[in-house]
């Protein structure tokens, strides 16, 4: 189901004719499997010098596991390990010898350069697990066991002048986190951290279909040799502290922070110095009143907390991959991006803001990184989604529930303020939707930054602890609650969230909803935002300076999220069906025009989907096809075959015939649906459209660029609530590129005199169509505002609530287009209306007065009220 994150199959049988580790190998050692880049670092590494494995501890079943992954993709076999578990990896015979000859095995030093000369690699542990008489004080940690081995090595590379490459391994058995303080049976079985045979033998047997094995970065010891004049145990002591480093952040990267006790947790928590003051304001001097103001940050924590377990985790997996694969043909991950992620998770913590249009998102991030055997996020959820039976549920699946709105509660902002700061602290994976809800229309919503201030102020409290933001695209061919969607958009009030709500949603399983496209974008962190914004790094920021950093980091997230968005194979087909100046599209003209659009948007730098391109980035027309169809089985779209009647069963026929004489129609009353799927790419024409636009309006029939670029302006300023512009440049920077983008294409050109016209067009559409295109996008918005202008003439008789307010524009919008006054169904949209109000007052037409919208009192009278609808209808072409 996750294209891009498949391991190695290939399993040839282990050299030696050893009958044991034979029938390990068969029964379980073969169903390991391992990705790609592991396997290309071992391989690099031989190429470069001698290879010695080192693990953390002394382990049987780590040594066997690695014995045969080298072995069954031919790279040096392990040649040497200084543990009995050796004897395991050699022929039967010669185990037998050696474990006869054990104590006159000979020393290290010989032993590993008969094994390096021979081309064979080494294993080496720098720790032995503690015994049960062995137990060192204080928090359990492994006893010395490499020492004499890494001095050999010293030694030998002071001798050769091939290097040898230390390339440090971890096996991951168990995806439970390690606990701090220890469990009852550590004695016996050995902490998670450090664990015994028996523990160790347990977890492989648990888990060794979905074990993990990954290689820290490489330690070269020649370098260290010419680079050093320290003492032989001060290297020693460096390159043990440096692997064992570098072991641990892969550790990290894959269980995250060792698990505290949730009473621990939540001391230190009401311990923070900042809560403890507010705390210390709220109730003055009285220690009666401290102590109930205590009790009550307490309650607080409680309902807010996470308490992820392995086993609800586990019990999540299995459920999440029935439902995606039984609903989705299948998930694009962005393979690429996954690395970044799990380079990030070894530097520090990680903040991931994925783009929010369905409650799958909150499962479908941890799904992904599970399948890539990375740290799982804890998930702030809104406090609705806290309903039973589901609530203790998302709890033990890593969620915190935050209150939708806490303005005015200084004590409980105070207590997620100290959550976050702690959690980020013990570096735990944070995940929260910037947007703050979902998205009802597919495109980005404008940034909520109350959480991302507060994790901002946690990581500039912790300089010592790197914090990365990582925006995520998710996109989806069709959203599983569109039928909700489009329900509140056209009036329905928005249903609460419960049990019942959950079994009537389960509706949804017996649907399909094509692909889910995940997208990373690339790391942002607070020093480089501080540098571009330049404020000094060493100096504290002032609250405005915070304020700053604080949304430019939201818009360049929100930025990147748009950056990365694939063009899927739903969203080309719905853009090209909704283009409102045909009516239906025979099935061979929607290949090529979806074949035009790709390539334009290819040639632009937009992401594809692997779903709709060729490796060699063409279209793949079953693609269109099969999203066509996703939308007729769907019934967003209607399937005509000329000739036929298309009543009872020829309808039902229609929709599974997929010949190139289909033609494709949209009824009225699917077009705020299928704009779900067209909405997602809207960022992409979004500067095209304006200049388009204002390039059609009636007036002038050629008109200047200081002509287009005012009627631009307007409507960027018309649109600011409405669509995503660029946070790194200007407005006139935007302008000027995206013209001269538009004449590169040969969408336009300029005389001498700076007057525009159409030009050749590319792609085999002419200039003037792409124009046309472009402004087609953007009609539906221009004639929902109109509405909205239209309703706001209701205002004469008296201030109104926004909410009555968009229910006034509703029926106005209906009305308006049964009249043809507006051709764009799409266009009568809640979301719509009410960013069109907030635009309305931004431009001073309304006015805010006592929580209602009231006229400005320039455009109280009649003919003031209809001049506003006037100024918005112009722009309709």
């Amino acid at each position: 189901m996750l294209s891009g994150m498949s391991g190695s199959s290939s399993t040839p049988p282990p050299r030696g004719d050893n009958a044991l580790v034979a029938w390990l190998s068969r029964r379980f050692l073969e169903h390991l499997t391992v990705d790609e880049a592991w396997v290309s670092t071992v391989r690099e590494a031989a190429s470069r010098g001698d290879v010695v494995y080192v693990l953390r501890h002394q382990s049987v079943v780590d040594t066997l596991a690695l014995d045969h992954l080298t072995k069954r993709h031919s790279l040096p076999p392990v040649g040497f390990t200084d543990d009995l578990a050796d004897l395991l990896v050699q022929p039967a015979g010669a185990a037998l010898r050696g474990l006869v000859a054990w104590r006159r095995r000979g020393p290290v030093a010989a032993r590993l350069e008969r094994a390096l000369t021979a081309g064979e690699s080494a294993l080496l542990f720098l720790k032995r697990p503690p015994g049960m008489l062995e137990q060192p004080t204080g928090r359990a940690r492994g006893l010395a066991e490499g020492d004499a081995a890494l001095s050999a090595l010293f030694e030998l590379q002071r001798r050769r002048a091939r290097p040898i490459l230390l390339v440090p391994q971890v096996f991951v058995w168990s995806k439970r986190p390690d606990s701090q303080g220890g469990e009852l049976l550590d004695p016996v079985f050995g902490a998670r951290e450090w664990p015994g045979t028996v523990r160790t033998v347990l977890q492989f047997l648990s888990n060794y279909r979905g074990a993990d094995l990954r290689a820290g970065e490489v330690v070269d010891l020649s370098e260290i040799v010419r680079e050093t004049t320290a003492s032989e145990q001060a290297r020693v002591r460096r390159v043990t502290y440096t692997v064992l480093t570098r072991l641990e952040r892969e550790r990290r990267a894959i269980l995250g922070p060792a698990k505290k006790n949730p009473d621990r947790m939540r001391d230190e928590i009401l311990r923070s110095p900042k809560l403890q003051a507010l705390i210390k304001d709220l109730a003055g001097e009285g220690r009666n009143e401290r102590r109930l103001l205590t009790l009550k940050a307490y309650g607080m924590l409680r309902e807010l907390e996470a308490r992820p377990t392995l086993e609800v985790h586990k019990a999540f997996e299995l459920a999440l991959h029935q439902i995606v694969s039984r609903i989705y043909a299948g998930v694009e991950v962005d393979e690429e991006g996954l690395e970044r992620v799990r380079r990030a998770g070894k530097r520090g913590t990680i903040v991931f803001l994925p783009s929010h249009k369905s409650h799958v998102d909150y499962l479908l991030l941890s799904y992904v990184l599970n399948a890539a055997h990375l740290q799982l996020p804890l998930i702030a959820a809104g406090d609705n989604l806290g309903f039973f039976p589901m609530g203790p549920i998302f709890r033990r699946g890593g969620a915190f529930f935050i209150r939708r709105s806490f303005k005015g509660d200084r004590l409980y902002v105070a207590v997620v303020d100290a959550y976050l700061r702690r959690v980020v602290k013990d570096g735990y994976a944070l995940e929260f939707f910037l947007e703050g809800g979902r998205s009802r229309t597919g495109k980005l919503l404008a940034p909520k930054v109350g959480l991302l201030s507060m994790v901002v102020d946690a990581a500039l409290s912790l300089a010592e602890r790197e914090v990365t933001v990582l925006p995520v695209s998710i996109g989806y061919d069709r959203i599983v609650e569109e039928r909700s969607y489009v329900r509140e958009m056209q009036g329905g009030d928005k249903r609460k969230e419960d049990a019942g709500a959950m079994l009537r949603g389960a509706r949804v399983l017996s649907g399909f909803y094509g692909r889910v496209n995940v997208q990373f974008g690339r790391e942002l962190t607070l020093p480089r935002l501080r540098a571009e914004l330049g404020y000094p790094g060493d100096k504290a920021l002032t609250p405005a300076q915070r304020r700053g950093l604080v949304t430019r980091l939201a818009h360049q997230a929100m930025n990147e999220i748009n950056r990365v968005t694939s063009v899927t194979p739903g969203a080309v087909v719905a853009t090209v069906l909704l283009d409102g100046r045909r009516r239906g599209v025979p099935h061979a003209e929607l290949v090529e025009a979806c074949r035009r659009l790709v390539a334009s948007l290819s040639s632009r730098g937009a992401r594809m989907a692997r779903s709709l391109v060729t490796s060699s980035g063409a279209l793949r027309p079953d693609a269109i096809r099969d999203a066509a169809q996703l939308f007729v089985k769907g019934e967003l779209v209607l399937a005509h075959v000329p000739g036929e009647s298309l009543a009872g069963d020829a309808r039902r026929r229609a929709a599974i015939y997929t010949g190139d004489d289909v033609v494709y129609t949209v009824a009225d009353d699917k077009r705020l649906t299928l704009s779900l799927a067209k909405n997602i790419i809207l960022h992409l024409f979004a500067s095209r459209a304006l200049v388009s636009t204002a390039l059609l309006m009636p007036g002038e029939a050629a008109p200047t660029v200081e002509t287009v670029r005012e009627r631009v302006r307007m409507l960027s300023r018309l649109f600011k609530y409405e669509l995503m512009f660029r946070a790194d440049a200007s407005f006139d920077a935007i302008f000027l590129e995206t013209l001269a983008d538009m004449e590169r294409d040969g969408e336009l050109s300029r005389d001498a005199a700076d007057t525009f016209a159409f030009g050749g067009g590319h792609h085999g559409e002419t200039g003037e169509g792409w124009v046309r295109f472009y402004a087609e996008v953007l009609r539906p918005f221009i004639e929902g505002y109109q509405v909205a202008a239209r309703a706001a003439a209701s205002l004469q008789k008296g201030p109104a609530t926004a909410k009555d307010l968009v229910k006034r524009a509703l029926v106005t919008g209906e009305r308006m287009f049964l009249s043809g006054e507006i051709g764009r169904r799409e266009a009568v949209a809640r979301p719509l209306f009410e960013t069109a109000l907030e635009a309305l007052v931004d431009h001073q037409y309304l006015a805010r007065e006592d929580g209602k919208l009231a006229l400005a009192p320039t455009f109280a009278s009649g003919e003031a009220v209809t001049a506003i609808e006037a100024r918005v209808r112009a722009f309709v072409v």
